[in-house]
């Protein structure tokens, strides 16, 4: 039912919300409008922040999934995955949108056996050693020249 005044408030009202965007120096009639809209300024930060640290959240489990969300190849697939965020579902995603391939599935213990087996048999050889001569031709200073030397007589061998 429309009354005086009901049309009084409304107008009071529409007012109000006219000059919402007035700065905060001024004095305002109302504390209790005044707090609430500090509490709504505060409330769009915080969301804002919060939007923020999701796509910061969701950026940091793609690249912990192996994944470069800058690359041109991933950029669709970074947009468009829905499914879950943690690592191994990821790059499970993109093993099957065929982004990756897909890791190896042998564990540590396995290519440590493999590694030691390698080592007992001789099939690996130590590297070479290094060309003393060309470290030399190669060094750029006369301290240089001498760290080589030393190098060299520490390790037993004899350049003079």
């Amino acid at each position: 039912m429309w009354t005086k005044e009901s049309a009084i408030m409304s107008e009071y009202e529409d007012f109000d919300s006219e000059f919402d965007d007035q700065t905060e120096t001024e004095p305002t009639q109302n504390p209790v409008r005044a707090r609430m809209k500090q509490l709504e300024k505060e409330a769009r930060e915080l969301r804002k922040q919060v939007a923020e640290f999701s796509a910061t959240q969701r950026e940091l489990a793609f690249v912990k999934a192996g994944i470069d969300p800058a690359s041109p190849q991933a950029k669709y697939f970074v947009k468009g995955y829905d499914g879950d965020l943690t690592p191994e579902a990821i790059r499970e995603a993109a093993v099957e949108a065929q982004l990756i391939t897909p890791l190896a599935s042998e564990d540590a213990d396995k290519q440590a056996w493999k590694q030691s087996n390698k080592i007992a048999a001789g099939s690996e050889s130590a590297p070479p050693p290094p060309s003393w001569n060309k470290r030399i031709s190669e060094a750029t200073s006369e301290q240089e020249v001498y760290d080589i030397f030393a190098e060299a007589q520490a390790q037993g061998i004899d350049l003079g």
